[in-house]
């Protein structure tokens, strides 16, 4: 079947590509802008893998996906781990490709901004295109003091002089406007902007504007089936977001993505954050800004709820969450300290998310 179907996979892919730019917002420059630049991507990405002695259509195909995530919602954070993680359903349900052609692809999507490290052939095949299309569509010609050496070593493979490049000190891709610089404490800030949020009473339905601002970060064409009277967990990512806490939108090889309880929950247990406080801790108490995680507190299954804690007065908490009760609405209230409390999230304000593991993206 993937045979017979192999001609076609490039044309898929520029399809949906080109179909999901058309409804980016903004201008017809922007879009074609974004196109170019997926596309000029894509078209060094193709030269290398033939001078390097590999499948110019794959990594053509890379070249057109790595950047997948942001077409698709305008989030800048972790363009490789988010874009993997977005395409990889996409791929598999075309059934066009084999799972370690899925690998390849998926391996050099998620492994684009990690340019310190040496990976695979095609990891460094898109690593080296994205820094070609930079450079070649930068008037100024000006690279990173990071990335100088590696365009340099590929301008020299091509035959071209690497005197030219010219080193500037340039931000990696983090969405600017998710980051307050004048606070530090970020705890602070969740707590603030999660208070902010919940008062809205923001109901669950996609002709709100701000639930679908909680919902943007993952972007399935269902995902409003996915998360309907589900979202409490979306709730809390979204406003860690926007205080700073930047995470993916799955930890690497975990089965969850992070708009689930479960999956924040496992995410704090990791041996690099060690987030997590049971709640029969007896040197912990509760502050402003920790994230709760409630035990059957809506059902028959552990871990079913969680929010956002605004303040702690024995025997109560006051919590910010998103679909409170499972009645699809977000608000403020008072719950129990002893009733149905799994435990509590504390993040540290100095917390970076950063995933130095091996990605097996086909499990």
């Amino acid at each position: 079947m993937i045979s017979d179907k192999k001609s076609r996979r490039l044309d898929f892919v520029q399809s949906l590509v080109h179909d999901n730019i058309l409804l980016v917002e903004g201008s017809n420059l922007k879009k074609h802008q974004v196109w170019s630049q997926l596309s000029g991507v894509s078209s060094f990405a193709s030269m290398l893998a033939i001078r390097r002695g590999q499948n110019p259509e794959l990594a053509a195909i890379a070249g057109l996906l790595h950047n997948y995530y942001f077409v698709k919602t305008q989030v800048k954070s972790f363009p490789g781990h988010n874009s993997a993680d977005a395409i990889r359903p996409i791929l598999r349900s075309s059934e066009l490709f084999s799972d370690e052609e899925m690998s390849i692809i998926l391996r050099s999507i998620f492994y684009q901004d990690d340019r310190q490290r040496g990976h695979g052939p095609y990891e460094e095949i898109l690593k080296d295109a994205i820094l070609l299309q930079m450079y070649f569509h930068n008037t100024a010609r000006h690279v990173s003091t990071m990335d100088i050496h590696r365009l340099q070593n590929v301008l020299r493979e091509l035959g071209m002089p690497e005197e030219t490049v010219k080193a500037l000190a340039t931000t990696d891709h983090i969405d600017a406007k998710l980051i307050n610089p004048l606070r530090e404490d970020r705890r602070s800030m969740l707590a603030d902007y999660a208070e902010t949020l919940a008062k809205k009473n923001i109901i669950g339905v996609p002709n709100n504007e701000d639930y679908r601002e909680i919902c943007k970060y993952w972007p399935d064409v269902d995902i409003y089936k996915v998360l309907e009277n589900n979202w409490c967990a979306a709730f809390v990512y979204h406003c860690c977001m926007h205080a700073g806490i930047l995470l993916p939108i799955r930890y690497p090889n975990h089965m969850y993505r992070l708009a689930g309880v479960g999956a924040l929950l496992d995410w704090a247990k990791l041996p690099d954050t060690g987030f997590f406080y049971d709640v029969n801790e007896e040197e912990f108490s509760p502050a402003r800004g920790d994230i709760v995680i409630y035990e059957k507190l809506l059902s028959d299954h552990s871990h079913d709820h969680i929010g956002i804690v605004l303040a702690c007065d024995d025997p109560k908490i006051m919590v910010a969450e998103g679909n409170v009760d499972n009645k699809n609405i977000s608000g403020i209230l008072y719950r129990d300290r002893n009733h149905c409390i799994l435990g509590y999230i504390r993040i540290k304000d100095s917390y970076q998310y950063q995933f130095n593991g091996e990605y097996f993206p086909i499990q």
